[in-house]
């Protein structure tokens, strides 16, 4: 992992939604150093904004999910006018999503949204564009700059200023150097407009479908401005092969230091974009868990319980119980078991229809098949309660395991294994 990349900082929300800072690093206006936020995760509502009490519910149902920020859309007036009782019923910023109409980001503004999402190519007068950057200077709102793949547009102007920079980008061995050129020159571009009225407060964008295309263009994009990033792969598809091509992109990118904020897109419910944002930031180390990390092992012949069915059971029960990010494993066998017992704050392992329970290293139980789910919750129960209290700490190691015997009562048994072993 590679230092967060240090840019300039902006702030989303206000006291009574609590505010995400984005970026961090350099220093602001005033000439004051601002330290690294953590990396923070958003997502949209799939619903229409005019709706409510839809809206509402929807935008709860995210934050208490863990989406830092939401997005609505507000394509037509009847939208906008709905922002201020959303406003009042939600509690996690809110960004307006704003294309073509630059009358609903002004309303927008007005209503008390706290960041506007800008595609500065799709208002062609200028004067309307400067018209939302005083709005948002104004109330310091900060807005997002775009220039996804799909809604950039070439200008004759700037033809030469791409051709000079597709050529850059073929020698450095780019395939889709004539799109990044695209892409550079159109933040150029925008950018350009923002720097003229001195506003600052500026995140980016530069999506793209292509998940090379996407690590190409932020990590040429992180080396040119100094704004934060805001990471994801548009059109990504369902979670299924979505998960794949995002995690893919935007973990080379987190890797290497780049990224102040990130959504993971599907064609599916919303609340898997921000399941999966998080536990990616959680497994790269960049945002501390919330709640347990479940660990499984994947199975093979010598498994001797039902272990998809069990995890898939501690799993419901760990997100709905446990709090505190310990640990826990659940292993189908005395081959890898022990180990991950060892190294997790609660595991257990099984043998033949039966499961051993540890609790940091220490075996608790012995249990019939039927008796690991509710025994294992109740262990990770009590250790919760004892982090709580101070009597335990997670990561700590009691004792060494001693693995059992593999060919005794908890394992395969003389009886499974080939006549050409010998009894001693």
């Amino acid at each position: 992992m590679r230092p967060r990349r240090a840019t300039r900082q902006i702030k989303v929300g206000n006291d009574r939604t609590g505010t995400v800072f984005i970026g961090g690093g350099l220093p602001d206006d005033a000439g004051n150093g601002t330290t690294p936020a953590p990396v923070s995760v958003q997502t949209m509502t799939a619903g229409y904004t005019h709706d409510v009490d839809a809206a509402v519910a929807e935008i709860n149902r995210l934050h208490k999910a863990g989406a830092d920020i939401v997005r609505v859309a507000v394509p037509e007036r009847k939208d906008t006018e709905a922002l201020k009782e959303i406003l009042n019923q939600t509690r996690v910023p809110i960004v307006a999503d704003v294309h073509f109409h630059f009358q609903r980001a002004l309303e927008a503004v007005e209503a008390g949204v706290h960041k506007i999402r800008l595609n500065p190519g799709n208002i062609q007068d200028r004067d309307q564009v400067n018209a939302v950057i005083d709005a948002c200077k104004a109330r310091r709102i900060p807005i997002r700059v775009g220039v996804n793949e799909g809604s950039i547009i070439e200008r004759r102007d700037k033809q030469k200023r791409m051709k000079e920079l597709g050529a850059v980008f073929s020698e450095g061995g780019h395939k889709n150097a004539h799109l990044l050129a695209i892409m550079i020159a159109k933040l150029e571009e925008y950018l350009d407009i923002f720097d003229a009225r001195g506003f600052h407060d500026i995140a980016i964008s530069a999506k793209s479908m292509d998940a090379a295309v996407v690590v190409d263009a932020y990590t040429e994009i992180a080396a040119r401005f100094p704004y934060p990033l805001h990471l994801g792969v548009t059109h990504a598809g369902p979670r299924e092969t979505g998960c794949i091509r995002s995690v893919v992109a935007l973990g080379s990118l987190l890797t290497q230091g780049i990224g102040q904020t990130l959504r993971i897109s599907y064609a599916s419910d919303h609340i898997h974009e921000v399941e999966d944002g998080l536990e990616l930031l959680y497994t790269l180390g960049l945002r501390t868990r919330a709640g347990a990390e479940l660990i499984a092992c994947p199975t093979c012949g010598r498994i001797q319980v039902d272990l998809f069915t069990l995890v898939q059971d501690v799993r419901k029960a760990l997100a709905q119980k446990i709090t505190v990010p310990m640990k826990v494993a659940v292993m189908g066998c005395v081959v890898n078991g022990p180990g991950e017992a060892e190294g997790a704050d609660v595991a257990v392992f099984a043998g033949d229809r039966r499961g051993i329970i540890y609790v940091q290293g220490e075996r608790v139980a012995n249990v019939t098949e039927s008796e690991v789910l509710p025994r294992l919750l109740a262990e990770c129960e009590a250790f919760q309660s004892r982090v709580l209290r101070g009597e335990a700490r997670l990561g700590e190691k009691k004792v060494e395991i001693i693995p059992p015997d593999p060919i005794g009562p908890l394992g395969s048994g003389w009886s499974k294994f080939p006549l050409t072993v010998g009894k001693t």
